[in-house]
């Protein structure tokens, strides 16, 4: 989002604090593990610097707020099942209690479970979530609310691959699994299988038995929103979330200890609770909306990595990627443990002010203070390298982060505004070799360099743009400049069984220009362009132990500067058809830009028809969809292990080939 990651955007569900949406984060949440997508109503997304009112420790960019469906008022209910290519299943069922008494109580609980084959290699994609949500008014202005979900997800994930596997083994090499024999005889040396010199060179691991994760997460919030007077209101959240989360390779650099299998399991297990609360108080005062409140969150967090035996040939069942891991025995090996406690606090004042009908002004700020302490609890040399991992307190503040912002319809139709404001995004807390955290350098030393001399990152985000709405067209131009400073960036060594990070601080610059345009030129039809520009570039060079890469004016990595995107719709009566293509220009892979993945066209159409009453079944709809409709090959994510310095590394991933999927979907 403008040159922002899922680590750098504020993200809520229902006022919840989901904060950093990235793979294995300790740090958070992602929203697909928070809510069934079905339960989800309505999203506010804010592409610009973001609001002082919404909690969060990764806020650099914009913000997104995703807020789950009430109750219906009439007892009934939702089913769907959708089914689609290689062998996936989802199926959702949904109750609503109606409005129970006089009062208006009313509660829904809803079940899905989805599970899916992979189009490359054996294993499964599965994953079921419990959501429940009560309502409870209050008098006639207020309200109570009660959300909870329970997730459970257990996945064989695709491989990580680099420029060169996809150059010498192509763009559908997977892990063996389920081929435990071929796997076993491969590590033990007894077959060869294709390489380069180039996979060698790099220190690939192309062939590992399997890869993927198990989490297990819960997240529930009690949402208060209170009419004190006419004037004044008073809402507050208590929340707490839970997240267990165990990630796997099988380590072919590492034999089990206490069987004859030539690798092992490898599982880092990480842990996170976070318990807090949002409190604030909005007051209207003539023209002004005062918003002022506080935000205090408690993150316990741990992270560890173990090795566990597999099987010798023939003499059981291989271990599952998904576990249980200590069928073998409990863990023969730690390579490192590591326990923190993070405490967040952010206090905000907001003054939303129109001097006049068509004009609104927003000025305020926030101040936020978030300490960590803690760090490795537990080195084992042999693995890590160093005598001591790091351990220590870092602290993240700041007294005033500004925003001001505006919006003038100056004319019927015509809207102008802009928004600046200063954001802060707290340290991240990952273990040893993962991610752009302090406590992910190599030793207790590089920690100290870091804990004394590096400050937590900052950006000031500018934003202006013109928006035109009527009946036959809605348009919108925007740019937009960042500054950012201290952003820690982590250059990755090694290979993806035994990462080695070298983090440091570096500054970034963004320039950047949106355009959209949607017409409507008869009833039912829409058509959707827009077109973006990001220019972001780093503003120094990055020193490390191997000397200094000279990444001044290199663009960022993982981003593309030219996106667009269109999409065709129309609806007649019961019919809804769509046709969406997306274009994504160059990313570049390395940090001095000598490395990249391609651009990309990736388009997708389906259609959709409702029936309306079918006997008892009401909106009874039939929907089919086509993802990847040309087949594209193409990066999706990329750097989720780190990215290189200079050159190569094993962190791409594919994106998915063509798809096929339908849904039957009824109410009663």
């Amino acid at each position: 989002m403008r040159g922002f990651f899922m680590d750098q955007l504020g993200v809520t569900l229902d006022g919840i604090p989901l904060n950093d949406q990235t793979y294995e984060s300790n740090n958070g949440l992602n929203i697909i593990q928070a809510a069934i997508s079905d339960d989800i109503d309505r999203s506010i997304i804010s592409e610009g610097p973001g609001g002082v009112n919404v909690p969060s420790t990764s806020t650099l960019g914009g913000t997104m707020q995703f807020e789950t469906g009430d109750p219906k008022d009439q007892l009934g209910g939702k089913v769907s099942q959708g089914f689609g290519s290689y062998s996936s299943f989802r199926t959702y069922a949904r109750l609503d209690s109606g409005k129970l008494n006089s009062t208006g109580t009313k509660f829904m609980t809803a079940y899905s479970r989805s599970d899916e084959g992979m189009w490359a290699g054996g294993g499964s994609q599965f994953q079921q979530q419990v959501d429940a949500k009560l309502v409870q008014p209050i008098g006639h202005e207020s309200v109570m609310k009660a959300f909870f979900n329970w997730s459970d997800l257990a996945e064989w994930n695709y491989w990580d691959t680099s420029l060169a596997m996809l150059d010498g083994l192509g763009w559908r090499t997977p892990h063996l699994y389920p081929n435990y024999a071929k796997a076993y005889n491969y590590v033990a040396g007894n077959i060869s299988l294709p390489t380069t010199d180039a996979i060698e060179a790099n220190g690939d691991s192309p062939y590992l038995y399997d890869g993927g994760q198990h989490e297990i997460n819960y997240t529930g919030g009690l949402n208060f929103d209170l009419a004190l007077t006419e004037r004044l209101r008073w809402r507050s959240t208590l929340y707490g979330t839970s997240q267990t989360g165990y990630y796997t390779y099988s380590d072919t650099s590492t034999p089990s200890a206490d069987t004859e299998a030539p690798f092992s399991q490898e599982v880092w297990q990480n842990r996170q609770e976070r318990y807090g609360f949002t409190t604030s108080f909005l007051y209207k005062i003539a023209n002004h909306s005062l918003d002022a409140g506080v935000w205090y969150e408690n993150n316990n967090q741990e992270a560890g990595l173990f090795w566990y035996n597999e099987p010798t040939l023939g003499q059981g069942a291989p271990l599952k990627t998904v576990g249980p891991y200590d069928t073998y025995g409990k863990a023969f090996q730690q390579g490192y443990g590591f326990n923190w406690r993070t405490n967040n606090f952010a206090f905000h004042l907001q003054d939303t002010w129109r001097p006049i009908e068509n004009l609104r002004i927003t000025a305020g700020f926030k101040s936020m203070l978030a300490t960590t302490a803690g760090g490795a609890s537990y080195n084992n040399p042999d693995y890590t390298g160093a005598d001591a991992l790091p351990n220590g307190t870092m602290t993240a503040s700041s007294a005033f982060l500004p925003h001001v912002g505006a919006s003038y319809h100056f004319l019927k139709n015509h809207e102008f505004y802009f928004d600046l404001a200063e954001n802060m995004r707290t340290y991240q807390v990952l273990p040893n070799g993962v991610g752009n955290s302090p406590w992910s350098v190599q030793d207790q030393t590089a920690f100290k360099k870091l804990q004394n001399g590096v400050s937590p990152e900052k950006d000031w985000v500018y934003a202006v743009g013109y928006r035109y709405t009527d009946k036959l067209i809605q348009a919108s131009l925007a740019g937009y400049h960042v500054d950012a400073r201290n952003r820690l960036q982590a250059a990755t060594e090694g290979t993806i069984l035994a990462p080695v990070s070298t983090v440091v601080p570096t500054s970034v610059h963004t320039n950047g220009v949106d355009a959209a345009v949607t017409l409507t030129p008869i009833k039912g039809l829409a058509l959707y362009n827009s077109v973006s520009y990001n220019h972001s570039t780093y503003g120094g060079n990055i020193s490390t132990s191997d000397g200094v890469y000279y990444t001044k004016g290199k663009k960022i990595v993982n981003f593309p500067q030219f996106m667009y995107k269109a999409n065709l719709s129309y609806r007649w009566k019961g019919l809804e058809t769509h046709f969406d293509v997306h274009y994504y220009s160059k990313r570049y892979y390395s940090y001095v830009n000598d490395t990249s993945v391609p651009g990309y066209w990736l388009a997708s159409t389906g259609a959709r028809y409702n029936f309306g009453k079918v006997g008892f079944a009401k909106n009874l709809s039939v929907d089919f969809n086509v993802y990847n409709l040309f087949n594209s090959k193409y990066i999706s994510m990329m750097g989720q292990n780190g990215n290189p310095m200079s050159g190569d590394y094993q962190s791409l991933e594919r994106g998915a080939v063509r798809e096929f999927f339908g849904t039957v979907s009824a109410e009663f």
